[in-house]
């Protein structure tokens, strides 16, 4: 089995700032090959998250192809708090 070798230096802040707001959070970073880092689930949704230190860090490529064979929904990248809250904004309004 594969493991991610390290999480995102935000990680901890995102997902406690997704709590926060009232949204359910099961860290899946652990799970490896390309699996987004989190579940996140608010208002009756699930969203599949990657959380990112910055809008220039790259994808690998085991997370391109997990997104690209996925069937599911789209797998939402977050880079900050910022982001964070503006995904539950969203999810508010569905």
């Amino acid at each position: 089995m594969t493991y991610a070798k390290r999480v995102d230096l935000n990680h901890a802040e995102i997902v406690k700032t997704f709590r926060d707001l009232g949204a359910s959070v099961f860290d899946t970073s652990g799970v490896g090959r390309g699996c987004p880092d989190v579940l996140l689930g608010y208002n009756g949704q699930t969203c599949l998250v990657e959380i990112k230190s910055g809008e220039k860090k790259k994808f690998t490529d085991a997370q391109l192809k997990f997104m690209a064979e996925w069937k599911g929904s789209a797998v939402v990248r977050i880079n900050d708090i910022d982001g964070a809250i503006r995904l539950i904004k969203l999810l508010d309004l569905q």
